[in-house]
């Protein structure tokens, strides 16, 4: 049987983000037709499981995130490698020792899913993004397959590295609308009448002050915002300047799948702020939800929606939309982004692609 390794994520269970759900995802579904096992980060898991849904779980005391994910995936790329038929990297940021890693077993199988654009995150200094574009050449140099999870990568990779890549997306219908109980009411009391949701890390490219700044022109409908706001000195300085915002409930992140998605697949618009990383996880749940998207204006978001839902370039254009919007077009939004999602996010469809190439 094949033997395969997933690097580049926090780990198994699921409980950071789109990468990590994709794994769980596959490897439920790799059960039985090979055997799997999923770099973890220990510190995120205080209590270390030796298997998960058939994958055997492996861990390194580094953190999966910021500079250490450098070593982090470095020193699980090395593990790997050697008792390895096929590595599957989710990222770049470790594949600048992936000439290296090369060397030690030529015929291990490199997959690299390169994620977004990384070095183009406003979040990144001079000496991050020449790294992180140094990284993603080695990436895609050294890589027997590359994967791009939106059309837009998939055409910026061929153009700079005239490469032929496969384009995966995400799936979506491991998510389902459910209604909103007693017990959340009680807890959050705005959900007793109609309000916009979003949910997003705190970063700049992710255009959180716009959207804060649109709703905090009084508009009719209340926004309700889920981030991590503690981890960042930007996060820190928004909710501290808009905490008196009646109409702004700017929520912790909710790790309770559960509640969160009362709160998601009950909202009458769905603001999406991302400006990078293609293919968002998050914008794809949403559509499966069939909720209403108002999306930023930037291709990835195009692609995902096919120019489907609307679109925002600043607070202004996001303010009209959400005051002018009546109830007959919510209807069609939310009718177009379900088809979609039905014709291109499913979990069958996306992990029968990955099977293939694994």
């Amino acid at each position: 049987m094949k033997q395969i390794s997933i690097i580049g994520i926090v780990g198994l269970p699921a409980n950071y983000g789109g990468f990590e759900s994709f794994a769980e995802q596959l490897v439920g579904r790799m059960e039985g037709r090979a055997e799997t096992t999923v770099y973890c980060s220990s510190s995120a898991y205080p209590q270390k499981r030796d298997t998960y849904l058939g994958a055997k779980l492996k861990y390194f005391p580094l953190n999966a995130n910021g500079a250490s994910s450098i070593l982090y995936d470095a020193c699980a790329m090395f593990a790997a490698i050697r008792k390895s038929d096929t590595l599957l990297i989710l990222g770049v940021s470790g594949c600048i020792f992936l000439p290296f890693a090369r060397l030690l077993r030529r015929k291990t199988r490199i997959v690299v899913n390169v994620d977004g654009i990384e070095w183009r995150r406003a979040k990144w200094g001079r000496l991050a993004r020449w790294f992180l574009r140094f990284s993603e050449g080695c990436a895609v140099r050294n890589a027997d397959c590359v994967i791009a999870d939106n059309k837009v990568i998939a055409d910026y990779l061929g153009e700079k590295y005239g490469i032929v890549t496969e384009t995966i997306e995400y799936g979506a219908d491991h998510v389902t609308p459910v209604p909103i109980v007693d017990e959340t009411r009680r807890e959050f009391p705005f959900l007793n009448e109609s309000y916009a949701f979003s949910v997003l890390r705190i970063e700049p490219e992710n255009n959180v002050s716009m959207i804060l700044e649109a709703f905090h022109k009084g508009l009719k409908l209340p926004l309700v915002m889920v981030g991590n706001w503690h981890s960042s000195e930007l996060g820190r300085s928004l909710r501290a300047k808009y905490a008196s915002d009646p109409n702004l409930h700017l929520l912790d992140p909710i790790y309770e799948p559960g509640k969160l998605n009362q709160l998601r697949s009950n909202c009458r618009l769905y603001i999406h702020g991302h400006s990078c990383g293609g293919t968002n996880p998050s914008l794809v749940e949403a559509m499966w939800l069939g909720l209403s998207i108002v999306a930023f204006d930037v291709s990835f978001n195009r692609v995902t929606t096919e120019d489907s839902a609307l679109y925002f370039k600043d607070s202004e254009a996001l303010a009209g939309i959400v005051d002018t919007i009546d109830e007959a077009r919510c209807r069609t939004l939310s009718q177009s982004m379900k088809e979609i999602a039905l014709r291109r996010y499913t979990w069958r469809h996306i992990l029968d692609r990955y099977a293939g190439i694994l």
